[in-house]
């Protein structure tokens, strides 16, 4: 090879660049999931309506139900921001609401959900 011949370049796979491309474009925007408990009086008041009118309000997938002992539980998925919305707007709730306490683990999104619902 003389000095006038380029020296030839590899260049990564496609699926690295496609991979590397949209982790750049994602940061950011990582889905989450949020396990919340809600407890004080927080059934009877339509909280579950009004929690899935504000995780479709944040573009959120996954469930809210009312559990045996009185409090209320939702399971969500979707960017990091929005659930600490969510978390946020369960400090207080609908109107009718009186939330005493909040409690809330993160974890990996699983993609499990295509919707938010109410869960029986």
């Amino acid at each position: 090879m003389d000095d006038a011949t380029p020296e030839r370049v590899e260049w990564p796979a496609r699926e690295t660049i496609e991979s590397e491309a949209w982790n750049r474009h994602s940061q950011g925007r990582m889905k989450r999931r949020v396990h919340i408990r809600i407890r004080g009086r927080v059934q009877g008041v339509c909280f579950r309506m009004c929690a899935c009118e504000e995780a479709d309000r944040l573009g959120l997938t996954g469930w809210v139900r009312n559990c045996s002992d009185g409090s209320v539980e939702i399971v969500a998925e979707g960017e990091i921001e929005h659930l600490a919305d969510l978390v946020k707007w369960c400090h207080a709730g609908p109107s009718y609401a009186r939330v005493q306490s909040v409690e809330n683990d993160e974890s990996e999104a699983t993609g499990e959900f295509q919707e938010f619902r109410v869960a029986h």
